[in-house]
């Protein structure tokens, strides 16, 4: 099993050439260079706080971006301690709470009436998603900090050791698993994979995206969205943290170098390739795609070809969360606990609101026009836009 060595504990251990790095995992801000001020606008969008709830005690700084998940009109949420709570997502009465001692890092994944969650130590949970009583649980060898992913009658669970497990969702008994060897120095953090007709695709830390069979775990194909290249290995750090995004036929991936590409996803083959990218998900509407970069730019591309159509600079140093679509909007997060709605058009800012103090580190989820954050104390709002 290779070894993962994290970029606060190099900057721990060599106290050399990290000076960039201080504050992204810290909420010390004393540390860091001081956050970009927030900007004034005349707001052209009215969002709505609708319903808030509390989950529990939430992630803190393990660094998880632990969020919900939303599917029938529900949405469940875990929290560090607290389990694993289902709420309306109309109108957030709580359905019902599953307790747990497990220190529960993975966000919830759904699907097929299962809700499956990964904890710290590496306990898979699988729920009834109408009902919270547990089907079964299962034990892997490493951390779990990414939501699993449920369909095609199994439970797909990411570890942070670079491997992928699947399990039956009716039994939980182990189907396959596969493995990808992880760098020595990575970005914390990694996503759920991502499923498609037959496919699992998932996000690897040496900036590779994979193709496998969600029947058997054999690898379709593999390609990389950006290269490990530089002098050392901070320079070669190139994740693909966020899940990949299927539109159609083509699988979008971008990485913390700073790349984002378009993918065939039958076949693999690249599309095109972009030099816009950055360590979380990406999101999608109609005509474009949205990204945060490491550097806290927010930048829309055109679906076609991956051009820039425009780039919102204004909250440099913020630690934004990756984007999500809502409605004609891209909203995301910050380090002092704001939303920020931005023109999928132009990237000028539209709305702001603060959910709360705590960091917003977990991209958005938007469904049925709500969008639904969670912030690292373990509080869940959800947003709605006035007309």
């Amino acid at each position: 099993m290779a070894l993962r060595v994290s970029v606060v504990m190099l900057c721990a251990t060599a106290l050399v050439g990290c000076s960039t790095m201080k504050g992204w995992f810290s909420s010390d801000k004393k540390k860091a260079a001081a956050p970009a001020a927030l900007v004034d606008f005349q707001p052209s969008a009215q969002p709505s706080r609708i319903w808030s709830a509390n989950v529990g005690k939430g992630e803190g700084k393990i660094g998880a971006r632990q969020g919900p998940a939303i599917a029938d009109g529900r949405v469940y949420a875990a929290a560090v301690k607290g389990g694993v709570h289902a709420y309306d997502l109309q109108t957030g009465a709580k359905l019902w709470n599953y307790p747990s001692k497990l220190l529960l890092t993975g966000g919830p994944g759904v699907g097929e009436g299962v809700v499956a969650v990964g904890s710290l130590d590496g306990d898979v949970v699988a729920l009834d998603a109408d009902t919270g009583s547990e089907k079964w649980t299962a034990k892997l060898g490493n951390e779990i900090i990414a939501a699993p992913a449920v369909g095609m009658g199994m439970v797909f669970v990411r570890s942070n050791d670079g491997r992928v497990t699947a399990f039956d969702a009716a039994s939980g008994e182990r189907r396959w698993f596969w493995n990808q060897d992880v760098p020595m120095l990575s970005v914390r953090g990694n996503d759920t994979p991502v499923l498609g007709p037959g496919y699992l695709f998932v996000g690897n830390d040496d900036g590779t995206v994979v193709a496998l069979s969600a029947n058997d775990g054999r690898p379709l194909w593999e390609e990389s969205v950006a290269q490990q290249e530089g002098r050392t290995e901070l320079s070669r750090m190139a994740d693909v943290d966020g899940a990949p995004v299927l539109d159609g036929t083509t699988l979008y991936a971008t990485s913390y170098k700073g790349k984002t590409i378009a993918i065939d996803a039958p076949s693999g083959q690249p599309m095109w390739i972009s030099d816009h990218g950055g360590p979380g998900r990406i999101g999608v509407g109609p005509n474009v795609l949205v990204v945060s970069e490491a550097a806290d730019n927010v930048v829309g591309l055109y679906k076609s070809g991956g051009s820039a159509m425009w780039t919102q600079p204004a909250m440099t140093r913020r630690n934004l969360t990756a984007p999500a679509i809502q409605g004609d909007y891209a909203v995301v997060g910050d380090l002092d606990g704001y939303l920020h709605w931005l023109s999928l058009d132009t990237g000028e800012f539209a709305a702001r609101s603060r959910v709360g103090r705590d960091r917003l580190l977990s991209a958005p989820r938007v469904a049925d026009g709500i969008l639904v954050v969670q912030d690292v104390g373990g509080k869940l709002s959800a947003y709605r836009l006035g007309q």
